[in-house]
């Protein structure tokens, strides 16, 4: 009689967060499991905006796991090492984390004397996607190890200069409040003009020029927008508001390169009404979404605030933008007009184009203990990782084919909701629930589900009935969406029915349907 070979046979998968075995204890004292570097390190990243305390874990102790996990793998795992941090500044869209990790990348590589792999310098290149970020890198690198900056960095920085230095990423980033403007970071890594760019040299020998003889320095005529931008500052201040409320005004703002950020303190007066109608056009999708609220206070027209709602739903705005989801919720909490909720609706929507329709019966249970609002998401955001949970249980219940959304902490609830229901409006019900007993919110809301999806930090209270992802049958699959980044997990992790995700977008939702075909699935960046 055939064991194995049957027709109902069924392959299973696995996933790259893996756990090895070893029993750790969670921070609330519950049997966790550890997870190899690899997966410590993939979950710590997509979660870690440096520098800032969590509920469990100082910033210094997080910084520290952080950098020490990254110089180990750079030395004994270049490869994926390199990956991972190219994609987390770009998919993953954690910038000072990438910026931070290639820094030590290249830092124990050199201690190593270590050469496979890839090179120091491509490294240090894939990271720096923005024009302030060489400044940002050689601020961290200096800050940490001293002034001597190696080859390898100067030679990555300058590659990243010559694609990112332009005359309106001068005007927007080299600016008297940072440590390195743009001719202190010329002079110490050499950038060379790129020989595609002819009006590059230029634009570099002026801003070495504005660095050392900023009353002297004059813009090249080979860069109109230089240009322009100095006659509208050699304006006089009773002048400046006729250029805003005068017809072309906006266009004339626009090719001076004048952003939103630096229209108040030009203009020396109030951003009001005709201000606001004049810089909006040459706004980005995310400045846009940020400043609704001001749009509302300073009683910007239907008319151009259409506009607005048009840009920041357009799904390919969101897509470039690459913006996390909660982002559209902070906006939709502070912008106080209706006129901006449907957009952010259909924004939100956009931001999360991966979570999946998931077929059959889906139990979906989102962490609203109290370590999960204790730490925000970012250091300028009033948001917090019960809302980031919040969003992605929402929508993944209502794309479902039938699902159950539960809130869990000390005790939990089942959150209601209709199809078809705007997320933003669910996620007004849900609330904070104290302490973190996963196992009893599994126990009582597993109805012999399909699937079982689990938002959470992972750090949940002992049981007598052993940890959560226990309480569910070997067949039934159960995925852990991890939003903090803490060493243990509260169950096993990649294979057998059992796999973790995490991060504050939705880029890791497109495994759920890979691994439900029974395939294998890689990190993110090698698929």
């Amino acid at each position: 009689m055939a064991r194995f070979n049957t027709r109902t046979a069924k392959a299973q998968p696995k996933s790259a967060v893996t756990s090895t075995g070893r029993i750790l204890r969670t921070y609330e004292g519950g049997r966790g499991q550890e997870r190899d570097p690899r997966s410590e390190l993939f979950l710590l990243a997509v979660a870690n905006f440096v520098s800032q305390n969590t509920f469990y874990e100082k910033a210094q102790d997080r910084d520290d796991r952080y950098t020490r996990l990254v110089r180990d793998l750079a030395v004994t795992d270049p490869v994926w090492t390199a990956g991972l941090l190219r994609w987390l500044r770009g998919d993953g869209n954690m910038r000072t984390a990438s910026i931070v990790g290639a820094a030590e990348y290249v830092h124990a590589r050199l201690a190593a004397g270590a050469t496979d792999g890839p090179s120091n310098r491509q490294v240090v290149d894939s990271v720096l996607q923005r024009p302030d970020e060489p400044g940002e890198l050689l601020a961290y690198w200096t800050s940490t190890y001293g002034r001597a900056v190696p080859k390898p960095v100067k030679r990555g920085a300058a590659d990243a200069v010559r694609r990112l230095f332009h005359a309106k990423s001068l005007l927007k980033y080299d600016t008297a409040t940072k440590g390195y403007r743009f001719g202190d970071i010329l002079n110490l890594v050499h950038a060379s003009p790129d020989a595609d760019k002819p009006w590059q040299g230029e634009l570099f020998r002026y801003a070495l020029d504005r660095r050392h003889n900023p009353d002297t320095a004059v813009p090249p005529a080979s860069l109109p927008v230089l240009t322009a931008h100095r006659e509208l500052m050699a304006l006089p201040v009773a002048e400046r508001r006729a250029v805003v409320t005068s017809p072309g005004g906006a266009e004339r703002l626009a090719a001076a390169g004048i952003t939103w950020e630096a229209l108040a303190g030009w203009l020396q007066g109030p951003m009001d009404k005709a201000a606001w109608e004049a810089v909006i056009p040459s706004m980005g999708a995310m400045a846009l979404v940020r400043n609704l609220r001001n749009f509302d206070q300073a009683g910007v027209s239907d008319e151009v605030a259409a506009r607005v709602a048009a840009r920041i739903s357009d799904p390919e705005q969101v897509a470039r933008s690459r913006q996390f989801p909660f982002r559209y919720l902070a906006a939709y909490q502070h912008a106080p007009s209706l006129r901006w909720s449907y957009p952010l609706e259909q924004a939100l929507g956009h931001s999360l184009a991966n979570v999946p329709v998931l077929p059959g019966r889906t139990l979906v249970l989102v962490d609203r203990s109290g370590s999960m609002f204790w730490s925000p998401v970012s250091e300028r955001s009033q948001l917090n990782r019960a809302d980031a949970a919040a969003i992605f249980g929402t929508a993944l219940a209502l794309r479902a084919e039938s699902a159950d959304l539960v809130q869990f902490g000390s005790t939990s609830d089942r959150v209601r909701f209709r199809k078809g229901e705007s997320v933003l409006k669910v996620l007004g019900r849900f609330g904070d629930l104290g302490g973190t007993d996963t196992t009893a919110a599994v126990r009582r809301h597993y109805k012999k589900h399909d699937r079982v999806l689990i938002v959470t930090d992972e750090q949940y209270a002992p049981s007598g009935h052993g940890g959560p992802t226990d309480q569910i049958p070997d067949r039934v699959p159960v995925y852990t969406w991890n939003l903090e980044g803490y060493r243990a997990g509260h169950g096993p992790s990649g294979s057998g029915n059992r796999h973790t995700f995490g991060g504050l977008s939705d880029a890791a939702f497109r495994m759920v349907p890979l691994i439900e075909a029974a395939r294998d699935t890689r990190w993110p960046w090698q698929h």
